[in-house]
């Protein structure tokens, strides 16, 4: 279903009425007048969720987005139902955003297609405020129904409390709050091995030991010595060629394609970097 005229502009009148004076977490997003975040502050989470948010409207996807990331979620941005449903089979979030009205079609389909593939989470945003469109959702299986303008508190106080009905906690619960993902990977630390797809693929003990190490300096540079230093004992003289036989197999397990590595990077002088998760 595409937003017609009429509806896009009953969705301006009304934001226009219930927008707030003031910027900041007081003031509704989906108006004409909006949030303002502030400074971005960073969080540090064990296993950040991944949040899918399915929006045409790009200053709201900005926003929202801007909003999740300040508490701690990585977040995946998709304008229309092609790029939803992309993202969705590709990165597979932890719970979705979705807008109703989108311009290749309407998010109860897409919520359809979506569940079928994998049961997660999903919280309805629009403009569209009358009974039959916001029990539609619901009737459908929709976790909540959020209707736009709405205040940055009360998303994220919705989606914490379906996060936390749905994996037990505010985290991930106790099989993955240490678990570490890469794009559609997963390393279940606890098992000592990488699922994808519905495969599992162990990891030898160097594998692991070196992965582990990285892991902890997420986003840092971890030099060739302290690697070393991390998988072997003694004199650290001649591994780094072994070192390297190790990094080119671990990528085989943990990358699309380990020839142009998307996480395990090297630093050419230094040593290697596992890269943090980024929102897109």
């Amino acid at each position: 279903m595409c937003r017609d005229e009429e509806s896009r502009h009953y969705f301006l009148l009304s934001s226009h009425k219930k927008v707030g004076r003031g910027a900041g977490r007081s003031a509704r997003i989906g108006g004409s007048r909006s949030y303002s975040p502030g400074k971005k502050k960073e969080r540090m989470r064990p296993m950040a969720y991944r949040i899918l948010l399915v929006d045409d409207e790009q200053q709201l996807r900005r926003m929202v987005g801007e909003i999740l990331e300040q508490e701690g979620y990585a977040v995946l941005l998709a304008a229309d139902c092609a790029q939803g449903e992309e993202l969705f089979c590709r990165e597979q979030p932890d719970a979705v955003l979705l807008d109703v009205m989108l311009p290749d079609g309407d998010g109860f389909s897409l919520f359809q297609k979506l569940r079928a593939v994998r049961d997660v989470p999903v919280l309805f945003l629009s403009a569209r405020d009358e009974d039959e469109a916001r029990l539609r959702g619901l009737g459908l299986g929709a976790d909540d129904y959020i209707t736009k303008p709405f205040l940055p508190q009360e998303l994220l106080l919705r989606l914490a409390a379906v996060l936390r009905r749905v994996y037990g906690g505010g985290q991930k619960n106790a099989g993955h709050e240490n678990a570490l993902r890469l794009g559609s990977r997963v390393v279940d630390w606890g098992a000592g091995v990488v699922l994808h797809e519905g495969e599992s693929i162990p990891l030898t003990a160097k594998e692991y030991a070196l992965l582990h190490k990285l892991w902890e300096n997420r986003g840092n540079i971890v030099t060739v010595d302290a690697l070393c230093a991390a998988l072997w004992d003694g004199v650290l003289v001649g591994y780094e060629n072994t070192l390297m036989v190790h990094i080119r197999r671990l990528r085989e397990k943990i990358e699309d394609d380990p020839s142009h590595p998307r996480y395990l990077v090297t630093v050419r002088g230094l040593g290697y970097r596992l890269e943090k998760e980024r929102a897109r």
